[in-house]
């Protein structure tokens, strides 16, 4: 009895040892698990602490260089544009010489372009590629100067509006366009330039009333009202 009983507290004391050791292996586990989930968790956060990191220094160089391009297109936007200077054409002393004519005469008559050109070929003897280079090189408004030679025109002698028009295009080389200008920027009454040209034709020959209204008409080119009013101013 003695000794079953001594055999089975040898049986217990057998299962206890197993079970502690079980227990052992077991808890060992669990720390072993709990180290790896702890040491992955560390990885995982290092990792994305890196990841955000780098994000941001990539941000940070996106603002830069976004910077560097704002900066460089305001250094480049307040730089000046420099225009190229015009550089005046060198004359040789015939040039020169042309060019001094040119502005005499313009100072003390008014010449068209054309009709300056020719002043200085066929009076002055310069040739025409001297010439040309003269009145090209000189300060002169084409259109001031027909304006006053319209105005030394009607000062002397009667015009209509059309044939004075036809006075400096034809005779002094104006252009239609400078011509233009010129007749519509003087100081006149074409009535009264038509009566003025009626009395001129009535002082070297005889006029009937009909007579004297279609010689301003075709061939002075004054309006019809113009002539009517001047016919009825000298009497006819």
């Amino acid at each position: 009895m003695g000794k079953l009983f001594k055999g089975c507290l040898t049986l217990i004391g057998a299962v206890v040892v197993i079970v502690i050791i079980i227990a052992i292996f077991a808890t060992s586990g669990d720390d072993n698990t709990s180290e790896s989930n702890s040491s992955d968790q560390e990885q995982t956060q290092t990792e994305t602490e890196e990841t955000e990191t780098k994000q941001t220094n990539e941000s940070s160089g996106d603002e830069d260089a976004d910077a560097n391009t704002e900066e460089t297109t305001e250094e480049s936007t307040d730089e000046p544009n420099e225009e190229p200077k015009e550089q005046e054409p060198e004359m040789t002393k015939g040039q020169e010489n042309a060019v001094g004519s040119a502005e005499s005469y313009i100072s003390t008559m008014a010449f068209s372009k054309e009709g300056l050109k020719t002043q200085l070929v066929d009076f002055e003897e310069y040739t025409e590629e001297q010439a040309e280079f003269a009145v090209n090189n000189i300060d002169v408004d084409w259109k001031e100067q027909a304006v006053k030679s319209a105005e030394s025109y009607i000062s002397t002698m009667a015009f209509s509006k059309e044939g004075l028009k036809t006075q400096l295009v034809d005779f002094e080389g104006y252009t239609e366009e400078q011509a233009e200008f010129a007749v519509n920027n003087i100081d006149v009454d074409w009535k009264e330039q038509a009566v003025k040209s009626a009395e001129s034709y009535l002082d070297t020959m005889n006029f009937s009333r009909d007579g004297l209204k279609t010689q301003l008409t075709d061939f002075e080119y004054f309006t019809e009202e113009q002539a009517e009013y001047a016919v009825d101013q000298v009497g006819l």
